[in-house]
């Protein structure tokens, strides 16, 4: 067997509205709810966080990343939406690429990553 045994397949949560949820989803990050969501080939990332680090905010045990083409557009659709989004000059590295994070309407941080060209 050639690679990983096992690739990323999904994420699965518990949510207070989960209706109210994916449609927030949808709209605002086009992802798709139950049911098959083709990816482009790319790099993801499983990193487990020491439960006291502070990347993102304590009483959420997870952060989504989700992979963008174009992360200054979305920004613009997200801020025009109404919904913060936040960025920091430390997040646009030539490295990593670069990031912004928005919270759901949950209050579920979900980093927004443009990968390096």
């Amino acid at each position: 067997m050639s690679g990983p045994a096992a690739q990323f397949g999904g994420l699965f949560f518990r949510a207070k509205d989960p209706d109210a949820l994916v449609a927030w989803y949808a709209e605002h990050l086009g992802v798709p709810s139950f049911g098959p969501w083709p990816q482009e080939a790319g790099i993801a990332t499983f990193a487990p966080f020491r439960a006291d680090d502070d990347y993102w905010p304590a009483d959420r045990s997870f952060m989504l990343n989700l992979r963008v083409v174009d992360l200054d557009a979305l920004i613009s659709r997200l801020c025009a939406s109404g919904i913060a989004v936040e960025t920091r000059d430390e997040w646009d590295s030539g490295d990593y690429g670069r990031f912004a994070r928005v919270t759901d309407p949950e209050g579920n941080p979900v980093e927004l990553w443009q990968p390096p060209t």
